[in-house]
């Protein structure tokens, strides 16, 4: 167990905020609204940890790192009342307030288990623009229990098509976290898509045995020239693939090369849900050889892995992954 949270640990550390989970620069903050938050809540893959982010653990708000300050352009100028609530918000018991700019269309509100597809803005009290997926022109998906306090409970008091402004205490929000923005933070979130989840299987008490071949890939894997190996364990259904930029849901089961079980979606009963180009790279390559519907076996070198990094398991790791849906 203690092996299995220092993984979880430094994968959290790991996809913390990608330089891209982008966060505040370059994309989504799904990094800064999405991953920042809640780390008890987020559940990645305990591989698919990227370089720069780990994968599906724990996301919480994006923002781990403050992105430049963005250009001179209207869209994205701090609202007039971004330095405090106005008299006309709305306020919940936790103190987050809200109002809302445009209604929306739809009826269905998400829930803490839906994965939304957003676009926003954030901004410090000052002014300041911090993060914003509008002015990347490429909205945010993302689990809504896995982001900051703020988001998850103010997302769900929208509807599709509707856009609301959030003024988040610091409380619900990075609080006081180093390299996040700091104090109050004021959003405007539009919200664009709900999905539902498939519901939460049965937990799996034991480990998930290792597979007869987990010390080395056999003859018949396929190799990449990167050094990745892989099988196909059950064909898909699907015919599209993954891409780098895609959302994914997978099952998967991680063992070490000596059978030892270091993490499994599985055994929580809940799929894991991350983009595909923010974890390790050899999940980032090997996902993308497969469809909707196909489990496949991965051997992942270690340079394609954690890279010898302390905490996360060392040397070549294998998977056992099964495609759910591409976002």
């Amino acid at each position: 167990m203690s092996r299995r949270i220092a993984v979880l640990a430094s994968l959290l550390t790991l996809l913390g905020c990608r330089s891209e989970i982008r966060a505040h620069g370059e994309e989504p903050t799904e990094e800064h609204a999405a991953e920042g938050a809640n780390e008890e809540n987020a559940e990645a893959p305990h591989a698919p940890a990227a370089a720069e982010v780990p994968a599906p653990a724990k996301a919480r708000p994006l923002a781990l790192k403050q992105a430049p300050e963005p250009p001179s352009d209207p869209r994205f100028a701090a609202p007039p009342d971004v330095a405090a609530p106005p008299a006309d918000a709305s306020r919940t018991a936790s103190g987050l307030a809200s109002k809302v700019l445009a209604a929306g269309t739809g009826s269905e509100h998400p829930t803490a288990e839906s994965i939304v597809t957003v676009h926003y803005t954030g901004w410090t009290t000052d002014g300041r623009m911090f993060d914003s997926s509008a002015r990347r022109n490429r909205p945010a998906t993302f689990p809504l229990g896995r982001v900051i306090p703020g988001w998850t409970e103010g997302v769900q008091l929208m509807v599709v098509g509707e856009k609301r402004r959030f003024w988040i205490p610091e409380a619900l929000a990075y609080q006081g976290r180093q390299g996040a923005p700091q104090g109050m933070l004021v959003f405007d979130v539009e919200l664009l898509s709900i999905q539902t989840p498939p519901p939460r299987e049965a937990a799996v008490e034991a480990p998930i045995p290792a597979p007869s071949d987990v010390a080395a890939p056999p003859a018949n894997a396929e190799r990449t020239p990167s050094g990745l190996a892989s099988r196909v364990i059950e064909a898909g259904s699907g015919t599209a693939h993954p891409t780098a930029a895609s959302q994914v849901q997978v099952h998967y089961t991680g063992w070490t090369t000596d059978g030892n079980m270091f993490d499994s979606s599985r055994t929580r009963g809940q799929p894991a849900t991350f983009p595909l180009g923010r974890v390790i790279p050899g999940w980032t390559e090997g996902v993308q050889l497969m469809v909707v519907g196909e489990t496949r076996r991965f051997w992942i070198p270690e340079e394609l892995a954690y890279q010898g990094r302390p905490g996360p398991p060392a040397g070549m790791l294998v998977f056992d992954v099964e495609l759910l849906q591409i976002l």
